[in-house]
């Protein structure tokens, strides 16, 4: 029985190992093979790689070079890029302003000249309205003229009228006045000489003599007041003459009480 029967657990069926020992033997042909053919790439990987890498590094300072000249190129840039936005931000502003500034003109010149239409529209119904006014006010001017002058002749004439009446006025209250002091005065005066009469007795002259004595006191106040009343209308007359008025007022009298 021996090597007749599979050998467990190496084996399910006969002839597994061989068949194994046969396929690693196969394998490691393989492996050598692929071990030269490694090495061999590796070699010229190798020699390739030191020729890339002296390329790398000459690429690398020609890049480092132009990486600054770059970072320089962009440092300009940058530095124009902004100047450019900064001037074309002012720009578009200024555009914007003198835009603006140029619609307002415009509106504002639009605006004068239909001002300027309808005032001068205005004007020139102001002046037809002004001549024809004009014409109607120098007709009515000569008619006023003339009404004026007549007026003014009328209102001399009454002024004249009004003078005369106020001074007739005065002169009747002043010979009214005049005419009762001297009538209380022609009593008194008669009074007196009556009591004067009856005084030429010797036994009645001490009784009488008061009386006598105050009747020639009132006689002499009464005559003060005749010239008081007489002079304050003569100069109210005279004011009156002279163009004065509110003059036409009666002097104040004193009442002088009888004895």
């Amino acid at each position: 029985e021996t090597n007749t029967l599979p050998f467990h657990p190496f084996e399910n069926q006969q002839g597994d190992i061989l068949r194994m020992e046969k396929e690693h033997q196969v394998l490691k042909e393989q492996l050598k093979e692929a071990e030269e053919k490694f090495e061999q790439l590796q070699s010229r990987s190798l020699e390739e790689i030191g020729a890339l890498e002296e390329l790398l590094k000459k690429s690398i300072e020609e890049t480092e070079v132009s990486q600054n000249e770059l970072d320089w190129f962009h440092q300009d840039s940058e530095t124009q890029m902004k100047k450019w936005q900064q001037e074309k931000k002012e720009n578009r502003e200024n555009f914007k302003a003198l835009k603006s500034t140029a619609k307002k003109h415009s509106d504002t010149n639009e605006r004068y000249l239909k001002t300027i239409d309808d005032k001068e529209k205005q004007y020139n119904v102001c002046l037809n309205t002004f001549l024809e006014t004009s014409n109607k006010f120098a007709n009515e001017k000569g008619k006023l003229e003339e009404l004026i002058k007549k007026s003014q002749d009328d209102s001399q004439e009454c002024e004249k009228r009004a003078v005369k009446a106020e001074v007739s006025v005065l002169q009747t209250w002043k010979e009214t006045e005049i005419w009762k002091l001297k009538g209380t005065i022609a009593k008194a005066e008669g009074n007196l000489r009556m009591l004067k009469a009856l005084s030429s007795s010797a036994s009645a002259a001490p009784v009488l003599k008061s009386q006598i004595d105050s009747w020639e006191i009132f006689i002499a106040n009464v005559k003060k007041q005749l010239e008081k009343v007489e002079a304050e209308y003569d100069e109210k007359i005279e004011l009156v003459k002279n163009g004065a008025r509110n003059c036409l007022s009666k002097v104040e009298i004193v009442d002088v009480p009888f004895p």
